[in-house]
């Protein structure tokens, strides 16, 4: 009898433990400039540290790829190489480089990305900016657009001009998320959430059964505050892609100047669009339209998200009010809940 009730006892307990959810497991580190976030399940826990160590390699083997802050990497070889002839170069980055010029076209030349001698040009990637005047600005605009680079094939790229070169850092990090992605897929995983940098695709839902939620950070430059929280109702890829111009500017003699160029005019962007959040299942796709969505400004953003079916949230700035836009394909989107 005591037996009896002892395998019942052992029957309860392992039904008690079938029943707890299997826990969420996170990890984190530095990478591109900023920090990244993981946090995944599965019903075999799979080994963190083993993942930990692949998403870290993984995040060196890009930054070895496409870094313009290396002078080693393979992106930036390309770059410093002034020959117009074909150049073997990985598949990657023509197949990211096709679909950035898909966005730029979409944009009409604003969202660029051989926008890299005005971005040096100004100043933004040092400390202190230097406004260039009218001839400096013509001559440096004659080294910028999609036309002067030339998709041989599918690993070979021709520059028109030999001075052309081509920044990805606008594409790059929604490249890394979906590449980490794809890695837990590959071990099995099919319950995450990837963050880089605020940048983030989430995938099936929480060992609970909840949808994964997250926050969108109100677009002010001295605090970080909530402006809106997400709730993702599906279980498929839902990338969230966030630009802004609250981040990286340059205040000089009373007057600021976004970081974001638009390729065409080689000058900061002057509406009062202050941030644009995309929602797409592909998050290479969602971080190269937050960007030309961005440079556009709202009026000309929302027209281009709706005649390419982009769900784009947009939020200008009018003294200190914040305002809200959504494109017609984000109205309509039921992957996501807003409030």
């Amino acid at each position: 009898m005591k037996n009896y009730y002892l395998l019942l006892m052992l029957f309860a307990v392992l039904l008690s433990a079938c029943d707890q959810p299997a826990e969420v497991q996170k990890i984190a580190g530095y990478t591109q400039g900023t920090t990244y976030h993981v946090s995944f399940w599965s019903a075999q826990p799979p080994d963190s540290a083993a993942i930990k160590k692949t998403v870290d390699e993984e995040f060196a083997r890009i930054d070895k790829l496409l870094s313009n802050y290396r002078p080693d990497s393979t992106l930036e070889q390309f770059n410093a190489n002034p020959s117009t002839e074909a150049q073997a170069v990985p598949e990657e980055i023509v197949s990211l480089i096709e679909q950035a010029r898909i966005v730029s076209e979409a944009s009409h030349g604003c969202y660029d990305l051989t926008i890299k001698p005005l971005f040096d040009l100004w100043g933004f990637k040092g400390e202190q900016l230097t406004p260039p005047d009218a001839e400096t600005l013509k001559a440096t605009l004659q080294q910028v657009g999609f036309k002067q680079l030339e998709v041989v094939d599918a690993s070979h790229l021709r520059k028109h001009i030999p001075t052309l070169r081509v920044d990805i850092s606008s594409i790059a990090q929604g490249y890394s998320v979906k590449r980490i992605a794809s890695l837990l897929a590959q071990q099995g995983i099919n319950d995450y959430l990837v963050e880089i940098g605020g940048e983030l695709v989430t995938h099936g839902k929480k060992p609970d059964g909840q949808p994964w939620r997250v926050a969108l950070e109100k677009p002010l430059s001295g605090e970080r505050t909530m402006q809106k929280v997400l709730t993702i109702n599906s279980t498929g890829p839902v990338a969230v892609m966030t630009s802004g111009t609250y981040r990286h500017y340059f205040d000089v003699n009373g007057k600021r100047y976004s970081h974001i160029l638009d390729a065409k005019t080689g000058v900061p962007v002057e509406h009062n669009t202050v941030s644009v959040t995309v929602f797409h299942d592909d998050p290479t796709q969602a971080d190269a339209w937050s960007t030309a969505l961005l440079c556009l400004g709202r009026a000309a953003g929302i027209e281009a998200a709706d005649k390419s079916g982009i769900a784009a949230l947009f939020i200008e700035q009018q003294g200190d009010a914040f305002n809200e836009h959504s494109s017609a394909p984000l109205k309509g989107l039921a992957s996501v809940t807003i409030k």
